[in-house]
């Protein structure tokens, strides 16, 4: 009985061993990526903002995330944008130079679920590129908001003094952009969280 009860006393012990050699190599293991990790997701995303901001050569934080969150929904709540959330605002360099800001916005009303837009902004006001980050949307229809040039183009030129508006059949004009053919609810969305974005712009940053 005591040899079994030993024996028993062994295994708890040698599976205690081996549990706490495993945590402690996870750590290890999770301590030398996240830097890496962390490095990789930062240059992924300044290459899509470089994409809204051609003449930057590098961004920069302008504040936390948590003060994000914090002024980017009372921004949308004066704004009355309810389905939207500001994700990430940087402040655009060239060089030394800051030349404008990048604001990543989300949308809830997609039509496959969430859609993540970035649009950048320079100091006289006026938005230099759009592009999709993220999407659910369907292929050949509502996915053409990332798929095609054109769709991004609209947005360049446009002012962030007033909203974005989508028309549909064509004929934008002024600050309005022509919808996605078969695809009202993505324009709808992307639309909804670029001016997402001018609201975040217009209440946080201009003028700065």
């Amino acid at each position: 009985m005591s040899k079994q009860k030993s024996g028993m006393i062994k295994n708890v012990v040698s599976i205690f061993a081996i549990t706490l050699v495993a945590v402690l190599l996870l750590a290890v293991v999770n301590q030398v990526t996240k830097d890496p990790i962390a490095l990789a997701e930062i240059n992924a995303r300044n290459e899509v903002y470089k994409t809204v901001m051609s003449e930057a050569t590098g961004f920069e934080e302008i504040m936390k995330e948590n003060e994000i969150a914090e002024k980017g929904e009372k921004a949308l709540a004066d704004a009355d944008i309810t389905t939207c959330v500001i994700n990430h605002a940087m402040s655009a360099l060239r060089g030394d130079e800051k030349i404008g800001y990048v604001i990543a916005a989300t949308s809830k009303s997609g039509y496959g679920g969430e859609v993540q837009i970035a649009v950048g902004i320079d100091m006289d006001g006026n938005i230099t590129g759009f592009n999709v980050i993220k999407h659910s949307e369907t292929a050949g229809l509502g996915a053409k908001a990332k798929e095609d040039p054109a769709f991004a183009e609209q947005f360049k030129g446009k002012t962030a003094n007033e909203n974005i508006e989508f028309v549909k059949g064509g004929g934008a004009t002024g600050n309005q952009i022509d919808a996605i053919s078969g695809a009202t609810i993505t324009s709808n969305a992307v639309t909804e969280a670029t001016n997402a974005a001018i609201a975040f712009y217009n209440s946080c940053l201009k003028g700065e």
